[in-house]
């Protein structure tokens, strides 16, 4: 099966541009309930895998030992802006470690956030791996780390911490994974279906505490970033911006390359989405329809109405086309 046409893009009466993709719905018990395209997709998650990568965060006793707190959890699920929230949280809890910037592995970044972004240009500072969008999942890294007393090269595939989140994603995937990429970030990113992804994402919508030690941890995380929606990306970011228009109902987070999941516990239900040409905007579009699908977003909603069909401007401001979810494809 191959992609199908999800997302178009309308300029006056021209269908200018279509973006095609897959995307699959699992319910409680790892079943397909619904799919678009090819279940079996084989993908990297890329950053929607963090949730994943967190779990050992909790399982090795590292986040207690920390006393990290909700904040701490939902930014090691981050793919966050470089805001000052973000930054200063990140440098305050590699201080509470002992460690510091050059401990991180993942590379410098110019924040995305236009305040922070402005502050480091006009007082001549320099980007550092602070910025990067994945210093909070670094930072659990490390915490993981210093606590199993592992070598400092974290992000290396045979590191222990690493072969502890591959048994997770498989675990969780129900399948074994073909391999892996090396993100941005430098970590890699274990490869599954997209089937697989969805699967694992209903398997944090289902998990609740007092289950055992894994749905524990789940739960836990995705209470977490259900309660800090800004830690997970920052102001104006469609996580952050649909996550908390669900109200504790569900958390959706992105993946490079136009990946997107959605954990929903109210629903039992995990999503996950891939636009074949790795167009963010139609990703986000996706989501936003698969939510309203689902019924845990009122199409309404300003949130909704930003990632759902926003129109398309010109320089001057003029409204001239306009973007949606191709007709009835998520009826």
């Amino acid at each position: 099966m191959g992609a199908v046409e999800m997302v178009e893009i309308w300029r006056g009466a021209f269908r200018e541009t279509v973006h095609s993709g897959h995307a699959v719905i699992c319910g409680p018990e790892g079943e397909v309930v619904a799919a678009w395209g090819d279940p079996g997709k084989v993908i990297l998650p890329r950053s929607s895998q963090k949730v994943v990568q967190a779990l050992p965060l909790i399982e090795t006793g590292a986040a207690d030992a920390l006393g990290l707190t909700q904040r701490h959890l939902a930014l090691a699920c981050a793919s966050h802006v470089g805001a000052e929230v973000h930054t200063q949280a990140v440098a305050r809890w590699l201080a509470d470690l002992g460690l510091g910037e050059t401990d991180l592995r993942c590379g410098p970044q110019e924040p995305e956030d236009r305040a922070a972004h402005k502050a480091l240009l006009c007082g001549g500072g320099q980007a550092c791996q602070i910025h990067n969008t994945c210093s909070g999942k670094h930072a659990g890294f490390l915490t993981v780390t210093r606590h199993i007393g592992a070598g400092p090269e974290y992000v290396e595939p045979d590191h222990p911490l690493q072969r502890s989140v591959l048994a997770a994603w498989e675990d969780l995937t129900g399948e074994t994974s073909p391999g892996f990429g090396i993100d941005g970030c430098s970590a890699p990113s274990f490869a599954s279906s997209l089937a697989g992804h969805a699967r694992a994402m209903a398997s944090f919508a289902n998990a609740r505490a007092g289950q055992g030690p894994r749905a524990s941890a789940q739960a836990r995380l995705v209470q977490a970033m259900m309660a800090h929606p800004v830690m997970i990306a920052g102001e104006g970011r469609a996580d952050t911006m649909l996550t908390r228009a669900l109200a504790g109902r569900g958390v959706v987070k992105f993946g490079a390359e136009a990946v997107y999941i959605a954990i929903l516990p109210d629903a039992g239900l995990g999503i996950a989405l891939k636009i074949e040409d790795g167009g963010l905007r139609a990703a986000e579009c996706v989501i936003a329809a698969l939510l309203v699908r689902a019924g845990l977003l009122d199409p309404a909603d300003p949130a909704a109405r930003a990632y759902l069909a926003p129109p398309e401007r010109n320089r001057r401001g003029i409204e001239v086309g306009r973007m949606q979810p191709v007709p009835g494809l998520f009826d």
